[in-house]
């Protein structure tokens, strides 16, 4: 469970973050980030169908929600965090996706 975050469910919210157009990409993960005005940061993530079938898709997300959850405390609070998953997200193990999303805060510098 996290402790400082809540998900990003609607559709209106994704879309705020997209239309902020601030974002860093590597090989595995695309991720925008916008400040929410709260102290606690809510996080969402978007595998597209390009990247697989639903069972890949849903592997991916789970990959993604632990590693966020374990490097929770890493991140700066009050922003609002998109994470694409890209088509060669598909390929890559637990720790590479770990390291391609804390490579990408390291971008944002939303890191402590």
């Amino acid at each position: 469970m996290l402790k400082f975050s809540e998900s990003l469910k609607k559709n209106d919210a994704f879309a705020a973050v997209y239309q902020e157009k601030k974002s860093f990409a590597n090989r595995t993960l695309v991720m925008y980030v916008k400040k929410n005005g709260t102290d606690r940061n809510r996080f969402g993530f978007s595998v597209s169908k390009k990247v697989g079938n639903s069972v890949v898709r849903h592997h991916i997300a789970r990959l993604l929600r632990e590693a966020y959850r374990l490097n929770e405390e890493m991140f700066n609070s009050g922003l609002d965090i998109v994470v694409v998953a890209r088509q060669s997200a598909k390929d890559a193990g637990f720790h590479e996706i770990e390291s391609a999303l804390l490579h990408l805060g390291r971008l944002h510098h939303i890191l402590k």
